[in-house]
């Protein structure tokens, strides 16, 4: 079966919003809120989100519980993804992951250097994987990251990866 034919199939695919921040709140969650725009925008479903702060036990528990949602189907995160000594997202996820998808922060910092990030975008430490039956993306907080990572990236592949998740559970 080719790439395009993979793609087929437009079901709406039902996520969780993870912001992480020690700062944000709803009304001030930019990021959290152009991902939610971009993926219902998109057709799909937004069923919960979340602002946790930056430590690994939040962020833990509330991976954990989009995993645990059957509602659920895949978990946008941002925020937390940085080098800076509270910056904890990446050292979190990594180890709950089952697969990784290298290519997702290979192919986002490419493309954060192609456009106006330059060199910059060596701190990039966007990470995407599977947990169990879920996806998982993990993009830098600013707007200008997640809006890459949602146009380029996970949008036009969402209904691919769910589609190949799901048959595990056929």
């Amino acid at each position: 079966m080719s790439v395009h034919e993979h793609k087929l199939g437009n079901n709406p695919i039902n996520c969780m919003v993870i912001t992480i921040s020690d700062t944000r709140q709803s009304e001030t969650d930019k990021s959290g809120n152009l991902m939610t725009a971009l993926f219902e925008e998109a057709g799909h479903h937004v069923v919960e989100k979340a602002i946790v702060p930056d430590e690994k036990r939040a962020i833990r528990n509330q991976i954990t519980a989009g995993c645990e949602n059957a509602n659920v189907d895949i978990i946008l995160m941002n925020g937390g993804t940085g080098i800076a000594h509270r910056d904890v997202t990446i050292e979190t996820i990594e180890p709950m992951l089952d697969k990784e998808m290298n290519g997702f922060g290979e192919i986002f910092r490419m493309l954060s250097y192609q456009e106006d990030i330059g060199s910059a975008a060596i701190l990039s430490r966007a990470i995407a994987g599977v947990i169990g039956n879920k996806a998982i993306f993990a993009t830098p907080g600013s707007s200008g990251a997640v809006k890459l990572a949602m146009n380029k990236l996970i949008i036009p592949e969402i209904n691919h990866v769910v589609n190949e998740l799901r048959k595990d559970i056929r």
